[in-house]
């Protein structure tokens, strides 16, 4: 019985691992969508949406713990970086700190090609603020506090080991231009100035993945850039 040649076998094995990440994003989707069906209720069906909200908390429950579960085997199987969790000292603090205040520069200089006409404001940040006026507490929970974990573990973690195992700085960098660039088209939809805007950020937290290795580091810094932004327009 004769073996695939190698070069199949790692296609297929290419091709798996796409299938894969796309289907934690499916599900992470799925999510999102019940918050919105959720949203589209409150006013007219607040008990229906009261109901979509349970299920949304269910799902979003399993959800995590999954993603959380896989990123975790992924690391146990295959980790050449070194991934884990690091103290939190001093200088990292001060790290964090900068890579927050280089998120929020990005932020203004949005906010200022908008305001100067430039660019358009993002479809994706407008509907959001419609759904948290529609649905207050939990869009600002679920962007705020959920969204953050879960889009760190698919797009940083579980995509660069995935897709960029090598540690080397080539496969580092392409890593996290590859991965900024799809976070930012998966906020946008589409291919325009915006997407630039939300790339940068994501390439912001693609730096901080690999110069922290520890994820929570990157959590906390969409954490706050989210927070930043949404609480910013209440």
């Amino acid at each position: 019985m004769h073996k695939a040649p190698r070069g199949i076998m790692a296609l297929f094995d290419w091709l798996g691992r796409c299938g894969y990440w796309v289907g934690f994003i499916i599900i992470y989707l799925v999510d999102s969508m019940i918050l919105t069906t959720a949203t589209s209720l409150a006013s007219t069906q607040p008990a229906a949406a009261t109901r979509m909200i349970g299920i949304m908390l269910i799902y979003s429950a399993g959800l995590l713990a999954f993603i959380s579960w896989r990123y975790q085997k992924q690391l146990d199987y295959d980790n050449p970086r070194h991934f884990g969790r690091t103290p939190l000292t001093f200088q990292r603090l001060g790290q964090l700190i900068a890579l927050f205040l280089l998120m929020y520069g990005v932020q203004i200089l949005w906010n200022v090609l908008i305001g100067t006409h430039v660019l358009s404001s993002p479809a994706n940040q407008t509907t959001i603020n419609q759904q948290v006026q529609l649905l207050p507490f939990w869009n600002l929970a679920y962007s705020v506090f959920f969204a953050p974990v879960i889009e760190e573990l698919i797009f940083r973690g579980i995509f660069l080991n995935y897709f960029f195992r090598k540690n080397n700085r080539w496969m580092n960098l392409l890593g996290v231009f590859v991965s900024g660039l799809i976070f930012g088209y998966m906020h946008v939809g589409g291919f325009s100035w915006t997407l630039l805007m939300y790339s940068a950020l994501g390439w912001v937290l693609g730096f901080a993945y690999l110069h922290f290795r520890d994820i929570r580091y990157d959590i906390a810094l969409h954490f706050m850039n989210n927070a930043l932004s949404l609480l910013a327009f209440v």
